[in-house]
């Protein structure tokens, strides 16, 4: 089992930027499939970005050109950049890990949750 704790919401203006981090422990983020989610309030929740095992990224199309997903396997901490934030970027933010190394944009596919972190995005 792995266990996810995010970091680096807050709230800031259009066109700023923030970092977000999650932090895992109980297992090495190495050979799970990691990624990025978002749910504004009504609203379904959603994939931003995900990277496999090996380190492949996808990038949802709202977000391409402006976020990043990174990870440190030495640290066994996911990052994602946000740049050029939005108003509609306004969302809480979630850290999942998918237990394979290879990865699917299916929320239900994603075996373990942290408890989100808000980002608000002010115009």
């Amino acid at each position: 089992q792995v266990q996810l704790v995010e970091s680096g919401g807050g709230s800031v203006q259009a066109g700023g930027s923030l970092r977000l981090s999650c932090a895992a422990s109980g297992d090495t983020i190495r050979t799970y499939c990691m990624g990025w989610f978002r749910q504004a309030p009504g609203k379904a929740r959603q994939g931003v970005a995900l990277i496999s095992g090996v380190g492949t990224t996808s990038t949802a199309n709202s977000v391409k050109g402006r976020f990043t997903i990174s990870k440190d396997n030495a640290k066994n901490t996911l990052y994602l950049q946000m740049n050029s934030l939005k108003p509609e970027d306004t969302a809480m933010y979630y850290c999942a890990a998918r237990s394979s190394d290879w990865c699917t944009w299916q929320v239900e596919s994603y075996n373990y949750w942290g408890q989100g972190t808000q980002v608000t995005v002010s115009s």
